[in-house]
């Protein structure tokens, strides 16, 4: 089962390889970590899973149920709590620190959740990529919905209809992306594909539940060339900037 950290969407950079070639990568970087509780199926929470927090925080901001929380549990005040399930929880201890070479390696195939980019309300070309209607001289609609319903029956709109509305600003799981590099001095990682969300929003990185798949498996060894002609030096400077 995987395990994962709480981090912060940075942006996007580019990181080299030997033949000059450039890769586009994006920066996720973490605070510590701390476990906060372990569960298991031999406690009262019947399952194996370990939550984890990140992000200090006042104590004016939190409630005085999950103050008592922490300090049950002997970890500092936290904004962000996240729940990972795994296999071993015995390995884990309360107020343990973790770190992103604790975790993650270069090569691993990642999954990444955040929430997306907020774009308002949108009509239905924007929001579910309608075709519209003709672009020509005279035409009395460009980029209307059309029709919506049928006659006297059912005579009402069918629930789910594609509609112009609020788009984005919503939970999102990216899966199978890929990690070219570990920064251990920095704290982050380098990610090649599309992480959800805006910069500085917060995202949460775990071991992908799909990386026994073949297609991912398949994915995996066809970027390896990735991390083994990365140009270390390059990198990590370009990281920094």
């Amino acid at each position: 089962m995987p395990l994962g950290l709480i981090g912060e969407k940075v942006g996007m950079t580019r990181v080299l390889l030997k033949d000059g070639t450039a890769i586009p990568v994006t920066v996720i970087k973490f605070p510590v970590n701390y476990v906060v509780q372990v569960k298991s199926v031999n406690t009262k929470d019947g399952y194996n899973a370990l939550q984890v927090g990140a992000y200090e925080a006042k104590e004016k901001h939190l409630t005085k149920p999950l103050i008592g929380h922490f300090k049950k549990h002997g970890v500092p005040l936290l904004r962000r709590l996240w729940e990972f399930r795994v296999d071993n929880p015995e390995e884990f201890k309360s107020g343990q620190e973790l770190r992103v070479q604790d975790v993650f390696k270069p090569g691993d195939l990642v999954d990444v959740w955040g929430i997306s980019k907020g774009r308002g309300f949108a009509g239905v070309m924007k929001r579910w990529d309608f075709a519209g209607f003709p672009r020509s001289h005279g035409h009395r609609y460009h980029r209307a919905v059309g029709a919506i319903g049928q006659r006297t029956d059912p005579g009402r709109v069918w629930k789910g209809k594609k509609m112009p509305g609020h788009y984005g600003a919503k939970p999102v799981r990216v899966q199978g992306l890929f990690v070219v590099d570990v920064l251990p001095e920095e704290n982050a990682i380098l990610v090649k594909g599309s992480v959800p969300g805006h910069n500085k929003g917060i995202v949460v990185v775990e071991q992908s539940t799909i990386a026994y798949r073949k297609s991912q498996k398949l994915k995996q060894k066809r970027l390896q060339f990735i991390v083994e002609n990365l140009v270390k030096e390059e990198s990590t400077e370009v990281a920094e900037s």
